[in-house]
């Protein structure tokens, strides 16, 4: 049976999610993929870091996240910097999944690259490092022996890139168009409905679909460095997020939203990539598509993709792109691939 001993870095729901399908299925891990896991050190900016080279219980890391404090849990070291716990917990993998900066990809960054310098592998779910340094990060992973993984950058853990980039390789793939923001999909789905933008909005904030700020997903940053990631993962072109062709939903009314109706269409935020003339075009738009189009019927705060293909024509996947336990199963599913006794 092989143990894998996990540092966490960023305790909120993506964390507790992995977490969560830990405590519930270990056994099953254990007999079908021949892996436990122990988790001796957390970091988190608003909780506190703590580290026991024993493994912490994961129930009681649980129970100390949702009252704000880990200082209840047993352990024998509080307050260790990320840098700190990185150099010194014994731990073989870093599993990230802070707050994404799509400008800088800091703090994450430097964490991703402080883990895998020291042999460490490295699983996140954080779109800034992998968008803006993916090259960079995979050649010291091989460097130094280590693996990266990173599927739940895009669909959370519906697995786009693993499609896109293993199944579909040999497809001939010319472009993929994406629903990756469920927050906005979720918008224009009630605007269809007969709500405004305004009282769209608010309520994607009241279901905790949107932040305070929903600049970042209205906007279309977040969409637009997940096709970064994509651009560069599973059409092997390297844009920058300047390079993306970007719009958000936000002038969009509900006179545009009807007249798209009554023309057998309907506004969905497309995220967009397409081979012309030898070079990969990217873009990040409000477009009216047919009912007829694979993305048409995706509603609510779902996500999908479509890979268009020379060989399999339209190859299109559906399914959550956020969430507690549907994030924290791509790290799972990360971490089984890396450690996994079938591997």
């Amino acid at each position: 049976m092989k143990i894998s001993r996990l540092a966490i870095v960023g305790f909120g729901n993506v964390g507790q999610g992995m977490l969560q399908i830990m405590r519930d299925r270990a056994e099953l891990l254990a007999e079908r993929f021949g892996v436990r896991f122990t988790v001796v050190a957390v970091n988190d900016m608003r909780i506190g870091s703590l580290y026991n080279s024993a493994g912490l219980d994961y129930q009681a890391l649980l129970d100390a996240a949702a009252a704000g404090d880990l200082t209840s849990v047993p352990a024998e070291q509080y307050g260790w910097s990320v840098e700190t716990m990185l150099e010194k917990a014994d731990a073989d993998t870093l599993v990230e999944a802070s707050y994404t900066n799509l400008k800088t990809g800091e703090p994450a960054l430097s964490y991703i690259r402080q883990a895998l310098r020291s042999g460490k592998h490295v699983v996140t779910t954080n779109k800034g490092p992998i968008a803006l340094d993916f090259a960079e990060l995979q050649s010291l992973a091989r460097l130094n022996h280590v693996q990266i993984g990173y599927e739940g950058t895009v669909m959370s853990g519906t697995p786009a890139l693993a499609l896109g980039r293993n199944m579909l390789a040999g497809a001939g793939i010319q472009r993929i168009q994406g629903i990756l923001n469920g927050t906005t999909n979720f918008i224009l789905t009630r605007m269809e409905a007969g709500e405004d933008y305004a009282q769209a909005l608010a309520e994607a904030q009241s279901l905790g679909y949107a932040e305070a700020d929903p600049s970042g997903d209205v906007e279309g940053y977040d969409t637009a460095g997940k096709i970064v990631i994509l651009s560069s993962l599973v059409m092997d072109a390297k844009l920058s997020m300047a390079e993306v062709d970007r719009q958000g939903i936000t002038h969009l009314t509900l006179d545009d939203i009807q007249q798209a109706r009554q023309a057998g269409q309907r506004w969905k935020l497309i995220g967009a990539l397409e081979r012309v003339n030898g070079k990969v075009v990217a873009s990040v738009r409000p477009t009216s598509i047919s009912l007829q189009h694979p993305l048409a019927s995706v509603s609510g705060a779902m996500n999908a993709i479509t890979y268009s293909t020379d060989l399999l024509g339209e190859v299109t996947l559906i399914g959550p792109g956020a969430g507690r336990l549907e994030t924290g199963f791509a790290l799972i599913n990360d971490l089984l691939a890396i450690h996994s006794e079938k591997t």
